[in-house]
């Protein structure tokens, strides 16, 4: 019970101004929960790991559930993973019931990230137990299903492969330490970038221009339009809240939290997805499908508590294999690598306390976002009308004084920063996928090592398929996750043909 004495009174400060922050970014049309913590992993340099954890799960829970904010209220979805609480939430407030449906949302979202943290607590310690019994094979084997997984699931499989593949390209450039069997050489740069890179692209500027900097560019290149509605029209006349709105949801509440858990587990596959499956589900099960998409409280159940399912099966994988489950776990991988420590199978095992105080940090999270949204809700919607032009500008200042500070002052980082943000403006635009590349950049050194160790123990190529049954249960994985990829292009190939037809 050593963990208790990392429960200060500053530890649930940072919980409460974490999560209120990231229900800001997450209320404001544009801005997600990965944004509002790449923005702000700097400001976790200054404080332990145990805080700086308590800061970033409450910027991850609240910019989860902030998005439900303009969805409901304008029919925007304040992140990816609301938009399907637009279908029924605006619907909703059209009819005189936006406090109501705005309530709804935030007890099912407290459900939901409940739910997944008890998942989370349950499974994790399991999946490390068994993790470290793999051998260098088998973790080279799980990376490459974690690459083949995300780039799977990306708009065009051979594009989501490049953009992993480049990402870790990016990942090898620097010294080939000897501390992982390397021969000390500097490769893959030009002789006079060698005085930089000498230990390659530092991670966190790269985190924070390719999801902070980039977004803004992508931002200022469609125009700041400015929201005018007027928050009093969308919440007037509102019908009452009441509890029993969730007598008859009990099922949809676990299934779409359990849904969110489990899509939260697969490596880059997002909140848009879970969301969407969940809301599938219940308008399939639904006694009164036809209700559904004009107003029905139970869409907007389904959709809140599986996108906050989300939350702790995308740490699952995290924690436990050292591969991030959505492109916020692989910012927060940043917090770890600021304080020396490693994730992975032994990371629980040998940071039991630090895991604890993460599981009190996530209950309390959710907890938070629940009070100061279910009691303030009405002045929360008010951040909607936050001008951009003058938000943009601080952001794009926390960027930069972020990435100088992060090594103490080093301005090759904020041309980093810099680099990597205008990289990942211009990779939108010929079909690169960043969550591929950055899951590439921060497993392509892992993967190396992985693969060069078990050729000099086995020295023959074959080991990777005759090693052990795990091995050959990964490959099927893998081998399914390409086949369901090239099924879904040939199937949206044939739909567009009969279309044109």
């Amino acid at each position: 019970m050593e963990f208790l004495s990392n429960l200060d009174a500053l530890y649930f400060v940072l919980i409460l101004a974490g999560t209120l922050i990231g229900i800001i970014f997450g209320a404001i049309p544009g801005m997600t929960a990965t944004m509002a913590v790449a923005v702000c992993l700097p400001l976790t340099y200054a404080l332990d790991l145990n805080h700086g954890l308590a800061l970033l799960l409450g910027l991850y829970v609240g910019g989860i559930s902030g998005g439900l904010v303009p969805a409901i209220l304008l029919n925007i979805p304040g992140t990816p993973s609301s938009i399907t609480t637009t279908f029924d939430g605006y619907p909703m407030t059209q009819k005189g019931e936006g406090e109501r449906a705005l309530k709804v949302a935030i007890v099912s979202s407290l459900f939901g990230g409940l739910l997944s943290a008890a998942v989370l607590f349950s499974f994790a310690p399991l999946l490390a137990d068994f993790a470290i019994k793999f051998s260098y094979v088998e973790k080279f084997l799980i990376i490459l299903l974690a690459l083949t997984v995300i780039a799977s699931l990306s708009k065009n499989l051979l594009m989501g492969l490049l953009s992993a593949l480049i990402g870790i390209w990016l990942a090898l450039i620097g010294t080939y330490s000897v501390e992982v069997g390397g021969n000390g050489d500097m490769r893959l740069m030009m002789p006079f970038m060698e005085e930089f890179l000498y230990d390659g692209f530092s991670l966190l500027p790269v985190l924070i221009g390719l999801f902070g900097v980039a977004h803004i560019l992508e931002e200022a290149e469609k125009g700041i339009h400015e929201t005018h509605t007027d928050m009093k029209d969308a919440l007037k006349n509102s019908l009452p809240f009441s509890f029993s709105v969730f007598r008859n949801q009990k099922t949809n509440l676990v299934r779409s939290g359990f849904l969110g858990t489990f899509i939260g587990m697969l490596p880059g596959v997002g909140g848009s997805a879970a969301s969407v499956l969940a809301y599938t589900q219940e308008k399939n099960f639904s006694r009164h499908p036809e209700k559904m998409g004009k107003g029905a409280p139970e869409g907007v159940v389904a959709s809140e508590a599986a996108n906050n399912g989300l939350t702790g099966g995308a740490l699952i994988p995290l924690l436990s294999l050292g591969i991030p489950g959505d492109s916020t776990t692989a910012v927060l991988i940043g917090a770890f690598t600021l304080q020396g420590v490693q994730v992975g199978p032994l990371f629980i095992g040998e940071n039991v306390d630090t895991w604890n105080t993460m599981m009190v940090g996530l209950l309390a999270a959710n907890i938070a976002m629940f009070v100061v949204m279910f009691f303030a809700i009405k002045h929360i919607a008010k951040v909607v009308m936050v001008p951009k032009h003058i938000l943009y500008p601080i952001i794009m200042m926390m960027c930069v004084v972020g990435a100088y500070a992060i090594n103490y002052g080093v301005m090759f980082d904020v041309w980093t920063l810099l680099l990597f943000g205008i990289g990942g403006y211009l990779a939108s635009k010929i079909g690169i996928e960043v969550a591929p590349l950055v899951i590439g950049f921060i497993l392509g050194g892992q993967a190396e090592v992985y693969f060069v160790k078990s050729l000099e123990s086995f020295g023959t190529l074959t080991i990777f398929f005759t090693k052990s049954p795990i091995a050959v249960v990964l490959w099927l994985l893998i081998a399914i996750s390409v086949g369901f990829s090239i099924y879904q292009a040939s199937k949206a190939g044939r739909a567009k043909r009969d279309t044109d037809a």
